[in-house]
């Protein structure tokens, strides 16, 4: 009985290396399914995997056939039709074989299409790609909580897991080479004095050099293979890693005048915020405001699936975050960040002083602040005073315009594209 053994190099996480290079080669339908399904899902089925369907002619490999005519020899295995000498006919053109991939059929059958499945960590990585919070600097440094471990050398104690086989043989080859150097620099002399010997026929002689390289080979054999000396370990050592601190403020209004399709609208973009700074941001902190005509600071189940409702006064949710930010975020050590969400429709008088307040309080000590407006009417006082802002503080403030939800990841994707650094 024979057996075959594998002997091919293997490396680990082989399927997962497969697995990237599929998601780099249809990337373009991966994106394109993971889009739709972003406004199609509700915003508490976000952060599920997601099946892409891609066509099966995208999938299908170039080969090489034999084309019509020519001589060919060919081995058919056995069979009850034909025997040695036998001419087989050629299958007319047209009528091979073949399964018919592809062709229409009048029984509605066809080739489906493949089906990729991604996971959630998947389907983020995918949606937040090519996002960051614009102009993110570290003024705050932080190496009391983040540290890394960096390789530093090597060290003759550790324990067995750390052990570095290829510099523990190496020493274990330096010792042998230092302590039998000279002993095998003798044996081989030893040798050669015997064979001199032997040619000579000196019996005392040969028992004298003999017992010698006994002797020598004794010694020779007792240095260990390894010794504890020998061993070394891989030495790794803590290092703080500087961690720039950020916190986001997310500002929705509540009033009657968002109805429950905008409210959700405002909703779905602010999912995809907190989505995306959950998972590349640990250490962003978030602060939910909610305002009708006053605001109020809430946590994040409120924030999204709380009915409270009323008038419309803009001004006080930038308030409230002017007065967060003096009391708990100074501007000198955190990454200040505002986003903001509304239908537009607001006092009038209080337009101004929303500008107000942002140009002298809140936007000359923020990185940037994104202004959210959900509405199919036209563009109302607060867009207005808004829109100077864009144009005093550019790079800083950004508004944009949604009208359906298949506006929201665009527009998503617009005010935290990466940008280059300057």
């Amino acid at each position: 009985m024979s057996y075959l053994i594998d002997r091919r190099a293997n490396a680990k996480n082989k399927n997962m290396v497969n697995r990237r290079r599929f998601m780099d080669r249809y990337k373009r339908h991966i994106k394109k399914a993971v889009e739709q399904a972003v406004d199609e899902r509700s915003i508490t089925d976000m952060e599920r995997g997601e099946d892409v369907n891609i066509p099966a002619p995208d999938v299908s490999e170039p080969v090489f056939s034999h084309g019509s005519g020519g001589k060919r020899t060919i081995v058919h295995p056995g069979n009850r039709e034909f025997v040695a000498g036998d001419r087989v006919p050629r299958p007319p053109g047209g009528q091979g074989g073949g399964s018919g991939e592809g062709e229409a059929s009048n029984q509605g059958e066809g080739d489906d299409d493949f089906v990729f499945q991604l996971t959630s960590d998947e389907f983020m990585e995918v949606l937040f790609e090519d996002l960051e919070l614009p102009n993110l600097t570290k003024r705050h440094l932080k190496g009391t909580n983040s540290f890394k471990y960096e390789h530093a050398g090597f060290t003759n104690d550790g324990v067995p897991a750390k052990i570095s086989i290829p510099r523990t043989m190496r020493a274990s080859k330096m010792r042998h080479v230092a302590l039998n150097s000279r002993r095998k620099r003798e044996r081989a002399a030893l040798r050669e004095a015997l064979l001199a010997a032997q040619h000579s026929g000196d019996e005392l002689t040969l028992r004298r050099i003999g017992r010698q390289l006994e002797e020598l080979e004794k010694r020779i054999r007792r240095v260990a293979f390894l010794d504890d000396n020998d061993l070394r370990y891989n030495l790794h050592v803590q290092k703080p890693v500087p961690t720039s601190q950020a916190v986001m403020f997310c500002l929705m209004d509540v009033s009657g005048s968002m109805d429950q399709s905008i409210k959700d609208m405002a909703k779905r973009f602010y999912l995809l915020l907190y989505l995306f700074l959950k998972r590349h941001y640990e250490r962003t902190e978030i602060v939910f405001i909610r305002h009708h005509t006053v605001a109020k600071e809430v946590d994040e189940q409120e924030f999204f699936y709380s009915r409270e409702t009323g008038g419309t006064v803009v001004s006080s949710a930038l308030k409230m975050m002017r007065d967060i930010m003096e009391e708990r975020y100074s501007a000198d050590q955190w990454n200040i960040y505002g986003a903001q969400a509304s239908d537009g429709d607001n006092w009038n008088d209080d337009s101004p002083l929303c500008g107000k307040i942002l140009t002298e309080n809140i936007l000359p000590n923020v990185q940037h602040f994104s202004y959210v407006e959900i509405t199919q009417r036209s563009h109302q006082a607060l867009w207005q005073e808004y829109a100077k802002l864009e144009e005093s503080f550019p790079g800083v403030f950004a508004q944009q315009h949604i009208r359906a939800v298949g506006d929201i990841f665009p527009v998503f994707r617009q005010l935290f594209h990466k940008r280059l650094a300057a």
